[in-house]
């Protein structure tokens, strides 16, 4: 009866360790990281300064158009899209992941991951959640004061509560897929052993293509073969959940039906991502050979 009682007990503690090993990642990747990044404070208020020659140069741009609005975003909706294209690109940026994988496979650090009972793409994961909590915690305030001086800019104000939640829930979402698919990057080093060339190519299309230079509706208009917008041609790749859909949805643009599609399609490409970066990891762990110190 006690070896059953054992058996049955045996799942369930190894699940609590299993959550207090996580959880003491976690902890520690905080501690070390709050030690370190006092600086984002300041860092992020002067990443904001160079908004003011936006505010003059799309008073400017707008202001010469007919209606004094591109493809429904006046001045102010251009503002506010540009403060927001922050918020959401500090979610979904995942500096020296990538490179940090490929790094690891070709100098051969990436075996103690092989031969401890941690799991690689786990504690990647725990470690970067614990850099965008020490981020926001320490960025809060310079965050606060840009927004409460740039208010003005937001026209309809803040969202309703539903519109609210559904922009949280994107922003969880941007975070998650830009982990995996910069970690699916990364286990591209298992076969071809310098990715960096690729990582450059990957940021280069990434501005542009997840709305970080402007909203995705200003290529509507741009017909390809005759047949699909340029715009609507982006909006089948990923690549815009980064950046531009969660601004998109917080300023309306994105509305009833489209915003549940667009949250579920978000959604099947975490999933997407989650799978294959598994099974990238499990391809290239069988193919890899241990070279390095």
């Amino acid at each position: 009866m006690s070896s059953q009682d054992s058996a049955l007990r045996t799942p369930h503690s190894a699940l609590g360790s299993s959550i207090r090993t996580w959880w003491t990642i976690l902890r520690i990747s905080l501690e070390e990281r709050l030690v370190y990044r006092g600086d984002f404070m300041l860092g992020t208020l002067m990443r904001f300064l160079p908004f003011v020659t936006q505010i003059f140069l799309w008073t400017a741009v707008i202001g010469a158009v007919p209606g004094n609005s591109i493809a429904g975003y006046t001045r102010d909706d251009m503002i506010a899209y540009y403060l927001l294209t922050n918020v959401s690109r500090a979610f979904s940026s995942m500096p020296g992941l990538a490179s940090g994988i490929s790094r690891s496979i070709l100098d051969g650090s990436i075996k103690k991951y092989l031969i401890q009972p941690v799991d690689m793409v786990g504690f990647l994961l725990i470690t970067r959640v614990a850099h965008k909590l020490v981020y926001y915690t320490v960025a809060a305030i310079p965050f606060a004061l840009v927004f409460f001086l740039c208010r003005g800019f937001f026209e309809t104000g803040w969202p309703a509560p539903a519109v609210l939640a559904a922009f949280l829930a994107s922003l969880i979402m941007t975070f998650v897929l830009g982990f995996f698919l910069e970690a699916c990057i990364g286990m591209i080093g298992f076969w071809f052993l310098e990715v960096n060339s690729l990582l450059f190519v990957y940021m280069l299309v990434n501005y542009f293509l997840s709305g970080q230079m402007f909203p995705l509706e200003f290529l509507d208009k741009i017909m390809l073969f005759g047949t699909i917008s340029l715009g609507d041609a982006i909006r089948f790749v990923p690549l815009q959940y980064l950046a531009y859909f969660p601004c998109a949805v917080f300023l309306g643009k994105i509305t009833g039906a489209a915003l549940v599609r667009g949250l579920l399609i978000e959604l099947a490409w975490v999933v997407f991502f989650v799978f294959l970066s598994r099974w990238l990891f499990n391809r290239g762990v069988r193919r890899y050979s241990a070279f390095g110190g």
